[in-house]
């Protein structure tokens, strides 16, 4: 990406993007969170692989969805690897396009996009999902999991998926959030991890979105699941640690990690965080 380009995206979409990109985040998201899905899974026990729990959440996530085809047009906020995508373009095929800001994880998902044979039915983006190039009405559905919490300018994403969205479109999410009810000063060490004052919640969302005209369908509380995720992915961490350092992985980032990990079980077991999938509908 060239210098000006990069100078449109905010403080926080930078902090977020030059994360993402670095060798140590990169080879931690691949091969420890999951893979092609690097998102909170829905896990039938704590021991099951991380990468079939988090898949579960995309088929589930695409289960709640009507008129899923060929024509159906999705567009997925923060993409990450691409895995969801992939998954309505085999099953369904529909006609995705996966905006991320890491160039580093779209190189990725680019080359397993031509491996799998659906690069002709994803288009894979740069950008910052705050700041959309498409024209009103482009997306029959807008799909993003566990990545709003990364921008400083949550409303304006809001805004900007629900303008792209066509009437009658549909807008499913996740996001790990602060419930409601929960003391800011007791969830400072995850907001320092993610650079940011605040986490979203579902009162949040609840209220933006009525207030840019979309209808609530439904939300599903996997709540219980956010803590069993973080955890599952901190041992993932710990059993290959030796993996990671020689794949180039420092001893610090994983050691950070490991404490990072800690703060976000720590919180869903108090019960200040919720996470679930939300299904919004444009009139």
């Amino acid at each position: 990406m060239n210098t000006t380009a990069r100078s449109m995206y905010s403080d926080a979409v930078e902090t977020a993007r030059e994360y993402y990109n670095s060798e140590d985040a990169d080879n931690f998201y691949f091969h420890i969170w999951g893979g092609e899905d690097i998102h909170i899974g829905l896990y039938r026990d704590k021991d099951e692989p991380i990468a079939d729990a988090s898949r579960r959440t995309v088929a589930r996530m695409a289960g709640l969805l009507e008129d899923l085809g060929p024509d159906c047009r999705v567009l997925d906020l923060g993409a990450g690897y691409g895995g969801s995508m992939r998954f309505l373009a085999r099953e369904h095929g529909c006609q995705c396009v996966a905006l991320n800001l890491s160039e580093v994880e779209n190189e990725r998902n680019r080359r397993i996009n031509r491996e799998q044979g659906l690069d002709d039915r994803i288009e894979v983006v740069d950008g910052d999902f705050a700041r959309l190039a498409w024209e009103d009405g482009r997306f029959d559905i807008v799909w993003s999991q566990d990545a709003i919490l990364h921008s400083g300018e949550r409303a304006r994403v809001c805004a900007e998926a629900v303008r792209v969205l066509r009437p009658g479109g549909q807008l499913v999410f996740t996001d790990p959030m602060q419930s409601d009810q929960a003391d800011p000063a007791c969830l400072q060490p995850i907001y320092d991890r993610i650079h940011l004052d605040s986490l979203a919640s579902p009162a949040f969302y609840r209220r933006t979105l009525d207030e840019l005209g979309l209808s609530p369908v439904s939300f599903e509380d996997h709540s219980e699941q956010l803590p069993r995720h973080y955890d599952r992915v901190r041992r993932e961490l710990i059993a290959n640690a030796d993996d990671l350092r020689e794949r180039g992985v420092s001893a610090e980032y994983i050691k950070r990690m490991q404490t990072g990990l800690g703060h976000w079980v720590d919180g869903g077991l108090r019960g200040d965080l919720v996470w679930g999938i939300f299904l919004f509908a444009k009139p």
